[in-house]
């Protein structure tokens, strides 16, 4: 599957298992490990794992597999490495002490070393 198809289940599952406030980050040419991360947030670690695995679940059925998963029960943020795109469930608490949009959508310089 292309990055844009792996985004589209994520969004998609994550919006039928009820997660909050997704928001999608094309990260291209910010970073070289990933095109996109997708933010979530959960009502519980319960509700973050499972929000995970859902999106494991569908993606399987198109034999795509996780490169790895991060967090479990009782964590307040859950990492899912699909590749290409990056799903981050957090609790409202991380989502909010993280800041993650804020910190990935500074711009960076155009040639390193050189203030612009």
């Amino acid at each position: 599957m292309q990055a844009e198809e792996i985004l589209n289940v994520v969004r998609t599952v994550l919006d039928e298992k009820k997660g909050k406030y997704i928001t999608t980050l094309d990260v291209r040419g910010k970073t070289s490990f990933t095109d996109y991360m997708v933010l979530v947030t959960g009502t519980s670690d319960r509700h973050l794992k499972a929000l995970c695995d859902y999106v494991v679940e569908k993606l399987a059925e198109s034999g795509v597999k996780p490169l790895g998963i991060e967090g479990d029960l009782g964590s307040d943020w859950v990492l899912l490495d699909l590749g290409d795109v990056i799903v981050h469930a957090m609790t409202a608490q991380s989502r909010e002490f993280y800041q993650l949009e804020k910190l990935w959508s500074v711009d960076q310089p155009k040639e390193a070393g050189k203030a612009v």
